[in-house]
């Protein structure tokens, strides 16, 4: 399950609850798409922002649109009993696999994260996605705690940070990885300006985030790769160049995603997690030009 595109959809909200409607409209987009797996409540999905109550709701409508497309849950929170109860929920729904990332108030220690991911791999007999995104966690994944981390049962993959824009360091840094994790754990590359370059260079898996919102350009870029064609991966990359420099130029991917998605008329206006208010009208009108130059 964890290779090719997984697709991180938004979590749509309306006047600061949960969109159901525009939610199950996205996730049931990526499974005609014909995404590899769906992973709701990752960073994109806001998973941070939510009840206990609103995730256990968003996994039970991800499971019941996604067909027979397999769907990965996020549970991370601050309290490892929390992470537990997200993961009951998942479990509950149906869904196929778990996302975990660290979160933290206080900085964690390795040993801390450690018994994080070895008290729920006892918990869930769910196979465990390892989310390594220190730009938001603040937290960095050594090769030696990859390397314990994959001896524990269930751990499945590794969602790795976007890797260096040189082919031969890109290689050189997947290959590291790879040398110390078990031949059965997946390699997901995220970043996406980057998943070009981590597909070519070895990873098995795109964990996307413009995969959640605009599939079919994520699955060009992955079927390419898939193929070994790698030359027409990274030309499809490059002529999203417009995009990713959006997300740079942004802070980072989600307020853009969020507004490509109120453009397309896949959610409302402001729908993102209050207090993030989303683009101003002037970067919104560059979204709308991004879109527009892309044939979008």
């Amino acid at each position: 399950m964890f290779t090719g595109l997984s697709a991180f959809p938004l979590t749509p909200l309306v006047d600061d609850h949960l969109d159901e409607i525009a939610f199950s409209a996205l996730i049931g987009r990526l499974n005609r798409a014909g995404v590899d797996s769906i992973t709701a409540l990752g960073s994109t999905g806001s998973y941070a922002y939510l009840s206990e109550q609103e995730r256990a709701r968003v996994a039970h409508l991800a499971v019941e649109n996604a067909g027979d497309t397999p769907v990965f849950i996020g549970v991370g929170a601050l309290r490892t009993s929390q992470v537990l109860a997200h993961a009951t929920a998942a479990q509950r729904a149906g869904a196929a696999g778990l996302l975990l990332a660290p979160m933290s108030y206080q900085p964690l220690t390795e040993t801390d994260v450690f018994e994080l991911f070895r008290t729920l791999s006892k918990h869930t007999d769910l196979p465990v996605i390892v989310y390594d995104n220190p730009g938001t966690t603040h937290f960095t994944f050594s090769l030696d705690l990859y390397l314990r981390l994959t001896e524990l049962p269930g751990i499945s993959s590794i969602k790795i940070p976007g890797v260096p824009a040189v082919a031969a360091e890109a290689r050189e840094h997947v290959a590291k990885i790879r040398a110390v994790i078990p031949e059965h754990v997946s390699i997901g590359v995220s970043g996406d300006a980057s998943a070009a370059q981590g597909l070519a260079a070895g990873c098995d898996a795109w964990y996307s985030v413009i995969g959640g919102t605009l599939p079919e350009l994520a699955l060009r870029i992955t079927r390419a790769a898939q193929t070994g064609d790698h030359d027409r991966a990274l030309a499809e990359s490059a002529r999203l160049a417009p995009l990713w420099e959006l997300f740079t130029k942004c802070g980072g991917s989600l307020r853009v995603v969020a507004a490509i998605a109120e453009q397309l008329g896949l959610a409302q206006r402001s729908c993102l997690p209050l207090p993030i208010l989303g683009l101003d009208n002037s970067d919104r009108a560059r979204v709308a030009a991004c879109l527009t130059l892309l044939g979008l």
